[in-house]
């Protein structure tokens, strides 16, 4: 009989305990050293943490004359975010450009919460910090917030499949659906779907090594000795 594999829930569970510095060092050894969003893309409240699997959405910035109504969102696009939303995601936005509109907020990101996700990451602004700084257990990741509404100044325009988002050490950073999203005040990092697993049981031992040498070095241990201990700093 085959061993069953861990559900989605309990993978985010794991990756939620791991420190994203840790992520990163992880995959750097692995060979992905890429996979840093933009720093200015961060979590608004810096004590949350972020992990879950990418549903990926694009957007595009749009022109609507002054009075006229903006209309549904493209394509209803929004209802086929609901429909694919399940616990353990992350919603991950490539906004296409337009840099001053606050895209979802409070009540969006309540129903997105909802819906299962645990977090949303887009590379522009969101609405409502005093409203999404209530909603539990779910952490926005942006470059800020927003009063500027963009019903009428943009749009979703697809829903899971793959797009770019800025990168720190690489201009872009490529997110497919199901890649795992990694978040805290450091910043935001993408562990690509198929190396996922190993990636979570090297970050996971480097996580322990880490802690242990925090532990021994906060019961007075040197640090010279702690380094020898668990080789890591």
């Amino acid at each position: 009989m085959s061993e069953q594999q861990p559900s989605i829930v309990e993978l985010q569970a794991r990756w939620d305990k791991i420190r994203v510095a840790n992520v990163y060092d992880t995959l750097d050894q692995m060979g992905y050293p890429n996979q840093c969003l933009d720093l200015g893309i961060k979590p608004l409240f810096p004590h949350r943490h972020l992990a879950g699997r990418a549903i990926t959405v694009r957007g595009s910035a749009v022109a609507i004359p002054r009075g006229e109504q903006g209309g549904e969102w493209v394509g209803n696009y929004f209802e086929q975010l609901m429909e694919a939303l399940y616990p353990g995601c992350v919603v991950v936005l490539e906004c296409g450009g337009e840099q001053h509109a606050g895209k979802f907020g409070e009540m969006t990101s309540w129903a997105l919460k909802q819906g299962g996700a645990t977090g949303i990451v887009l590379d522009s602004y969101i609405r409502d910090w005093l409203g999404l700084e209530v909603i539990p257990d779910f952490t926005p990741c942006a470059r800020g917030t927003s009063p500027i509404e963009s019903n009428s100044r943009w749009r979703m325009t697809g829903l899971n499949s793959s797009i770019g988002m800025p990168g720190t050490v690489t201009s872009r950073v490529r997110v497919n659906p199901g890649d795992w999203i990694i978040g805290e005040a450091d910043g935001v990092v993408v562990v690509p779907e198929a190396i996922a697993m190993e990636a979570l049981v090297k970050a996971e031992e480097l996580e322990a090594r880490e802690q242990g040498m925090r532990e021994d070095v906060a019961k007075g241990m040197s640090f010279d000795d702690a380094y020898k201990k668990w080789g890591r700093a």
